[in-house]
């Protein structure tokens, strides 16, 4: 990547408050026009990153660049960045369209322009026709939308964005990524988008940061941070996910056999560039929908497969997840889609005895 290509360097980043290291010694890059993602639990670092960048806080060690231009102590306004936060921020005084003006009014930008500005704005967020209504009229996915295109008018060279969708219920908060996605695909401004909801992240971003206590686990796209985590937090924190506990039994190329204490021996697969040695403790991840169950011992040479009871079962409209209980303490979470009524797996109900089974390849190994 050449420094072209590079909108946002965070070099070897570290912020402490008192004993707490909030963020330990981060490093990372963003691509000009990249949606990327922080993602991680409350507490995990995220925010404080995302002030670092906007001038709200200053590191205790290393540097921010944006463009190849260090940053790190210049003041807020002195930087081409804009935040929106979770709580909106808009003037309660001021009607929408003096809300979305006021960044170009600062800079003395002509009225004409403000106003056609303002105008496709407004058109490109669906709230053409609003310009005289006041925020205390507006519903929160309006008030939302208004707070976005306040921050992109004046055209940042980054658009930080800090749980934005957070206080908004599910259908308007899906509706409103859509959105985003669709506003930063035409700005081409580059977006940083800090959250803990998974969902949000791998829905929207080009990349995702996964953090935990101050510390960057793993980077990568969506698809990559979901199929191939490179820990035990990244795999649990990403989704749903079963985990079995066990020793290196045998490894053929990228192939691995594991023995667990309670539950018997099955073949997965390395994490890519990872090696692994007989007798290693490791963990193996498989994701709930790469299960399948059934009531007869399923006849799938090959595959992975394990005995239980089902614990629970719980209908969500477009799937079933089943709790199979395989060992004392040990339960196995399989999604089935809901399609055919008429299938063997729709007889399946509490206490029934059924088949886990599932392929090797959809068996990680994870020895972090």
């Amino acid at each position: 990547m050449s420094n072209q290509e590079i909108a946002l360097e965070i070099r070897n980043v570290t912020k402490r408050f008192g004993s707490l290291i909030a963020v330990d010694d981060v490093s990372f890059e963003i691509e000009r026009g990249e949606f990327f993602s922080l993602l991680g639990p409350s507490g995990s670092g995220k925010t404080t990153i995302l002030r670092m960048i906007g001038g709200l806080l200053t590191p205790d060690q290393g540097h921010v660049f944006l463009h190849g231009k260090d940053i790190t102590f210049d003041p807020p306004e002195k930087r081409d960045v804009n935040i929106v936060f979770q709580n909106y921020a808009l003037f309660p005084h001021l009607n929408v369209y003096e809300n979305v003006a006021f960044g170009p009014r600062r800079r003395h930008w002509p009225d004409d322009k403000i106003r056609k500005e303002v105008t496709h704005l407004l058109e490109m967020v669906h709230l053409a026709g609003y310009e005289e209504k006041y925020p205390r009229q507006l519903s929160g996915g309006e008030k939302q939308r208004i707070a976005l295109i306040r921050a992109l008018i004046t055209r940042p060279q980054l658009l930080l964005l800090d749980e934005p969708l957070g206080a908004l219920d599910l259908k308007i908060r899906q509706s409103l990524q859509l959105e985003l996605m669709d506003i930063q695909d035409e700005t081409g401004i580059t977006f940083i988008y800090v959250t803990h909801d998974q969902s949000e992240a791998l829905t929207m971003a080009d990349r995702i940061a996964v953090m935990d206590k101050g510390h960057i686990l793993q980077i990568g796209d969506p698809k990559s941070i979901y199929e191939q985590p490179h820990n035990r937090f990244v795999a649990h924190f990403i989704g749903n996910t079963n985990l079995l506990e066990g020793k290196v039994a045998s490894v053929a190329g990228g192939d691995v056999r594991i023995r667990t204490p309670r539950l018997g021996e099955f073949q997965g697969r390395g994490l890519d560039g990872a090696s692994v040695q007989t007798g290693q403790p490791v963990t193996m991840s498989v994701r709930p929908e790469k299960m399948h169950i059934t009531r007869q011992e399923p006849e799938r040479p090959g595959y992975n497969k394990i005995a239980g009871v089902v614990e629970d079962l719980i209908y969500v409209g477009v799937s079933t997840e089943f709790i199979v209980r395989v060992a004392p303490g040990q339960t196995l979470r399989i999604f089935a889609q809901n399609m055919s009524r008429d299938d063997d797996l729709w007889q399946i109900t509490w206490d029934d005895p059924v088949w886990v089974y599932w392929r090797p390849e959809h068996s990680l190994i994870i020895t972090e």
